[in-house]
């Protein structure tokens, strides 16, 4: 036990009428102690590394976080016990208390000395092994100076084992930046040995958390791939079925099946539901493809199409692969090898047993789809020469999310995916029903743009029945943006059937060649349909990217290095890409950190830039080819190449012509304080309201806001540009001491710039997101017009807090697309001409 006064310095720093931190308490277990990381937002993040030890929880603030890297001698401030009990402590530390900030639990688990572990904490050397949800094997603590003070410095260490990995290629805190607080605690082990002997069955024993069984669900969906990953070790493989996704939710036997876009077979697959309810299967949601085999085993898109065509669905098999939720738990926090072993479990008697212990007959329709233990490209070949589509790769620990993922890719024996077919040819010869459909995929604008035909791969009775269903379908518009080139022979329908189809290659002018028709779908909605693009098999965070110099500090005041802007970019790009994605961009480069020499460039080589991509020359035919951020990849690889900044037009590629957009930057001259900026920002957007356009704000990272308006693409260049400048010169005339509209330091004493040159041909404004080339790597964040008087500078955030936005996202601009509007009225208003 501790003694009594082991918590005093704990209570003396807090107002618990205040804050809701617990004042004591918790349950004590010596035989498997518990540790927990709380991830800190107080006056700079860190994280609270803390051991069950003698009944409280020995702490230390870890400024950086803990590392795999044994090279990363971390330092560990030590400071005050803390109760048990706070090692379910997750919220807001009220303001002007002790600690104030956001604290989450980040890890937690069991710990195992290694050795005497009251004699190694008292001597200053403590080593022991972590079981958690992030943190695993064998560290050390290791005090700096041989005597104990208050807040004596000690270094956290990991050892050199099975877990270790180097720093430049995985962060730990930057690639698992979330909460663990509603996951399951590890089951508690007394021994390394013991633990790794039990983890074949013992990871079963992980039920998840409680919670209702949701009545609709989203399936989480692979990534296109152009080769399997290099970290093989990773990964499991399955066949890629050729066939549709069916969720199965079960609830007190009641069995419902729905595709991937939630729209309810049940009555399709009416005996594919007697056989899954024959299992008794306890409640969940199962995740799965259903397809019909050939004659060789093999699945068969054209005979699953058949099947529903002529409503004989019985040779229809269910092939299962996850469990998202089972059993009144959400299992979807666990890693992926524990929901499968989950799931195989529910095949055998033991898995099923039920309270009347009768025996269950598994249906032939019904199968656990299993996974290969061999080298990927050795699936991938003998998947091809069996006539599959291709293979799904998963990795091993991955959860399970609604959406798309990189964790989850394919890996396709040829090039194959849907199209939206919007119009027919006759048919030739002695051929009935058509001749080919012309295909379609939709851009970014959302224009539907021809992509070739296809007139293989069609029985004679698929021509008929294709034609059948074309004919209801008729229409005199062409749903095309582009020509087909055969317009005067097609015959148009409305864009609404989709085509499987499987080709050659994709052609320079984007049309597909030697194309095979496989079968019309029904389970995803036309407007969905895009280029399928593959994503490099270099993990999407800093991954196989070699870097160079990764230690080399960019920023020395607060001591930021290449690496950790590598590791930056690739936490943020998601978030990122919705503002670089078919924009150009220009880059801004320093080679020698930010107070070295910086280099503004619009076109660059890129072959050494994995996800940067020159742009046609055409767009801007008097200059070298600009360059887009095509993929997540492309910003930790330029990152690489020493680029901190990243500025986009205000245009996309495919309508270089016409702007999307307008963007005024606030830029304070010389004595200008912060408040005024907030002010000139909020009078800014109430000018822009009279005139009828809606506007959105994003800090700049340096010293001041931009306002941006998103436009309908009806105008040029030039008189976007000319119409921005009148409502600058407006409001610089209207309030002369406060702005003004010619720049130069002279003009702008005392006064704030308001830039309009942004939004001339050419110019760029830094993204959203992007870092800043400057002391303290402020970072472009975009914020709600309510944020504005809270915030405490244009470089609020920035590159070492940015995990305490990540939460808000993009969500302060959801409506920006929704509120682009024509300029033609706010002209009239202005007395534009």
């Amino acid at each position: 036990m501790a003694n009594s006064d082991s918590l005093e310095r704990y209570k003396a720093k807090r107002n618990f009428s205040l804050t809701s931190e617990p004042t004591e308490g918790g349950t004590a277990n010596e035989a498997a102690p518990s540790f927990v990381v709380q991830k800190h937002w107080a006056s700079r993040l860190h994280y609270d590394f803390r051991l069950e030890l003698d009944g409280t929880m020995k702490s230390w603030a870890v400024p950086k976080g803990p590392s795999f890297d044994p090279a990363d001698k971390r330092m560990a401030v030590h400071v005050e016990d803390h109760p048990i009990s706070y090692n379910t402590f997750e919220g807001v530390i009220p303001p002007k208390q002790y600690g104030a900030g956001k604290v989450i639990i980040w890890d937690k688990g069991v710990w195992e000395p290694l050795g005497d572990a009251a004699k190694g904490y008292r001597e200053g050397k403590l080593k022991f092994a972590l079981h958690g949800q992030k943190l695993h094997g064998r560290w050390t603590l290791v005090r700096m100076h041989g005597k104990a003070e208050k807040q004596d410095p000690w270094l956290l260490i990991k050892e050199k084992d099975e877990f270790a990995r180097d720093g430049s290629e995985f962060s730990v805190v930057d690639e698992r930046p979330e909460s663990v607080a509603a996951i399951d605690d590890v089951p508690r082990k007394t021994s390394l040995a013991r633990k790794k002997a039990s983890d074949a069955i013992g990871k079963t024993a992980r039920t998840g958390k409680k919670a209702a069984l949701p009545a609709a669900f989203k399936p989480q969906l692979a990534t296109l791939a152009d080769s399997p990953p290099g970290d093989a070790q990773d990964w499991l493989y399955e066949i890629k079925f050729d066939g549709y996704r069916v969720l199965a939710r079960i609830q007190k036997n009641k069995i419902q099946l729905f595709t991937r876009n939630g729209h309810d077979w049940t009555s399709r697959l009416s005996q594919l539901a007697k056989d899954l309810a024959a299992m008794r299967l306890p409640d969940g949601w199962y995740d799965g493809e259903i397809a019909v085999n050939n004659d060789k085993g093999v699945p068969d898109f054209q005979l699953l199409q058949g099947a529903f065509d002529s409503s004989k669905t019985e040779t229809i098999v269910y092939y299962l692969f996850d469990l998202p939720f089972c059993d009144g738990h959400d299992l979807r926090e666990l890693p992926l090898i524990e929901r499968r072993a989950k799931l195989q479990t529910l095949f055998t008697e033991d898995g099923r047993k039920t309270s009347s212990q009768r025996p269950i007959t598994i249906p032939e329709s019904i199968r656990f789809s299993d996974t290969f233990d061999v080298a990927a490209r050795d699936i991938v070949a003998s998947a091809c020469k069996l006539g599959l589509e291709g293979v799904i790769g998963k990795r091993k620990n991955s959860p399970y999310v609604s959406r798309r993922s990189t964790d989850w890719i394919k890996l396709k024996c040829s090039l194959r995916q849907e199209f939206v077919i919007g119009g027919y040819t006759k048919p030739q010869g002695s051929r009935s029903g058509i001749g080919s459909l012309l295909l379609g995929v939709h851009d970014d604008t959302g224009a539907l743009r021809y992509a070739g035909n296809v007139g293989t791969g069609f029985s004679s009775k698929a021509l008929v029945d294709i034609r059948n269903k074309l004919e209801t379908l008729h229409s005199v518009a062409n749903p095309f943006s582009t020509s087909t080139g055969i317009d005067k022979k097609a015959q148009w329908v409305e864009p609404v059937l989709l085509a499987e189809v499987s080709f050659g290659q994709w052609t320079n002018t984007g049309r597909i060649r030697h194309s095979v028709f496989h079968g019309l779908r029904a389970d995803k909605p036309a407007k969905a349909i895009t280029r399928e693009k593959s994503m490099s098999t270099t993990p999407s965070k800093t991954g196989n990217l070699k870097v160079t110099n990764p230690e080399r500090v960019i920023d020395e005041s607060t001591g930021i290095t290449k690496i950790d802007l590598i590791r930056y970019y690739a936490l943020i790009a998601p978030l990122m890409m919705e503002h670089l994605k078919g924009r150009p961009v220009s880059l801004v480069r320093a080679p020698d950190g930010v107070k070295g020499q910086i280099f503004f460039q619009k076109h660059l080589e890129t072959s050494k830039m994995t996800g940067v991509r020159l742009l046609p020359q055409e767009l801007d035919p008097d200059h070298e080819p600009l360059m887009e951020v095509a993929t997540e990849q492309g910003l930790a690889s330029a990152a690489q190449m020493n680029v901190i900044e990243f500025h986009t037009w205000n245009a996309i590629k495919t309508r270089i012509d016409k702007p999307d957009r307008m963007t005024f930057d606030l830029d304070p001259g010389k004595g200008v304080e912060w408040p005024a900026m907030q002010e000139a920002a909020l009078v800014m957007r109430a000018f822009l309201n009279e005139l009828g356009l809606i506007s959105f704000v994003k800090t700049s990272g340096g010293k001041g806001l931009h306002v941006v308006v998103p436009v309908k693409r009806r105008h040029d260049w030039d008189t976007v540009k000319d119409f921005s400048h009148a409502i600058v010169e407006h409001l610089a005339h209207t309030l002369p001491k406060r702005y003004v509209a010619k720049s130069g330091p002279r003009n702008r004493v005392g006064k704030i710039f308001i830039d309009y040159l942004r939004n001339g041909f050419g110019a760029t404004t830094a993204a959203a997101w992007s870092a800043r080339a400057r002391p303290g790597m402020g970072v472009s964040v975009p914020i709600s017009w309510d944020e504005v008087e809270k915030i405490k500078s244009s470089a609020h955030w920035h590159v070492r807090n940015i995990h305490e936005r990540l939460d808000a996202g993009n969500t302060p601009w959801d409506e920006y697309q929704a509120s682009a509007k024509t300029l033609t009225s706010a002209m009239k208003t202005l007395g534009f001409k």
